[in-house]
C-alpha cells in the first residue's frame, strides 16, 4: 500500500492591489506542485481571510501565494501563527521587516549592504527634501504601485499630490541610473540561504513598472549578464546578507540597481514572496540554475515542511 501525500494548501488573491497577481502566481504553483507529484493539492482563493476559515481549510502545509501589504507584510503569517500548520515564506516579524522600505534600508546599512539615500515623505512638506531626480514610492506596497519618477518639478508635484491623496506611507529616494539586476534567494535546507543566478531587467521604455513587469512581453531579461564579476558578487552577498538579517524563510528576491557612477550594486528593495508567474524572475534564475517549476515549487513545499519537524 502507497504511503499517502501530504495535502498542500495554496492560497492566492488577497485584499492588496497585487491581487490579479496574485491569482496568476497562485494557479501557476498549484499546477507546477501536481506536475511534482510529491503533493496532493488544494487551491483557495481569498480575501482578508479570518482565522476560522483557514482553520477550516484542508492541508498539510499552507502557501501564501499573497502580494502586499496584508499578504506578505505581516498580517497574513500572524494569521498562519496561529494556524499552528507549517507554510511557506517568513514569519510575522521577517515580514513586516521586509514589507517596510525604510526598515529595510536601515537592515542593509547595518549588514554593509548599498543603498540609495532616502526619507519618508512628509505631505505638508511641498518642497523636494533630496534634489531631483527622485523616486517617490509607497513604503508598504511592492509591484512598483503607486511609483514616480520625479525627474522635474512638475513631476515632484504630482507624486506629493497622490501620495498626500492616497494617504500611503511614502518614501523619497535618490534617483540612481543604472542598470536594474535581481538576485533571488532560496533556503534549500532550513537555515541555509543560497542565492540563484542574478537576472538582468531591460524595460523597453526604461522603466519596469507595473505593465513591464506583468502584462507586456517586450521586457527584456538576460540570466547571468555581461557585469564584472566582483559586481555580480557584491548583489549576490549582499542579497544573502540581508536575507540572513532580515529572517527569510523559504524565497526572497532582492532587486538592486548597478549604478552608472561607480558600477556597484546599491540595493531597492526585497520581496519575501515574489511573484511565480510566467513574467517572474524566481522561476526563470531557478531555471537557470537547474530548477524547474516543479522541482522548485515541490522543494519549498519540503522546505517548510522539514523546518516545522526540526522546530519541534
Amino acid at each position: 500500500m502507497s504511503e499517502r501525500k501530504p495535502t498542500a494548501l495554496i492560497l492566492g488573491g488577497g485584499p492588496d492591489a497585487e491581487r490579479e497577481v496574485s491569482l496568476r502566481s497562485a494557479a501557476l504553483v498549484a499546477a507546477a506542485v501536481r506536475a511534482g507529484g510529491a503533493f496532493d493539492v488544494v487551491e483557495r482563493t481569498v480575501g482578508a481571510v479570518a482565522l476560522a476559515d483557514l482553520r477550516a481549510m484542508p492541508g498539510a502545509v499552507v502557501w501564501p501565494v499573497l502580494h502586499g501589504p496584508f499578504g506578505e507584510g505581516g498580517p497574513m503569517q500572524d494569521l498562519l501563527e496561529a494556524d499552528g500548520r507549517p507554510y511557506v515564506g517568513c514569519g510575522p516579524g521577517a515580514a513586516r521587516l521586509a514589507m517596510d522600505k525604510i526598515a529595510t534600508k536601515m537592515i542593509a546599512a547595518q549588514s554593509g549592504t548599498l543603498t540609495a539615500e532616502a526619507c519618508v515623505l512628509n505631505p505638508r512638506d511641498a518642497a523636494c527634501p533630496l534634489p531631483l531626480p527622485v523616486v517617490v514610492k509607497p513604503i508598504f506596497e511592492g509591484s512598483t504601485i503607486g511609483l514616480h519618477v520625479c525627474r522635474t518639478a512638475e513631476q515632484w508635484r504630482a507624486a506629493h499630490e497622490d501620495a498626500a491623496r492616497s494617504g500611503r506611507p511614502c518614501m523619497i529616494e535618490r534617483f540612481v541610473p543604472g542598470r536594474e539586476i535581481t538576485v533571488g534567494v532560496l533556503e534549500r535546507e532550513p537555515g541555509r540561504l543560497s542565492v540563484l543566478p542574478a537576472i538582468e531587467i531591460i524595460p523597453a521604455d526604461g522603466l519596469y513598472d507595473y505593465e513591464a513587469k506583468y502584462t507586456r512581453n517586450d521586457t527584456r531579461y538576460v540570466v547571468n549578464p555581461p557585469l564584472p564579476p566582483a559586481v555580480l558578487e557584491e548583489a549576490s552577498s549582499g542579497a544573502e546578507r540581508l536575507a540572513s538579517a532580515i529572517g527569510v524563510r523559504g524565497l526572497a528576491r532582492a532587486d538592486f540597481i548597478v549604478a552608472e557612477a561607480d558600477g556597484r550594486p546599491r540595493l531597492l528593495e526585497i520581496n519575501t514572496m515574489p511573484g511565480m508567474t510566467d513574467h517572474s524572475l524566481v522561476p526563470m534564475a531557478a531555471a537557470a540554475a537547474g530548477l524547474d517549476m516543479p522541482r522548485l515549487c515541490t522543494l519549498i513545499l519540503e522546505r517548510a515542511l522539514r523546518g516545522a519537524e526540526n522546530a519541534r
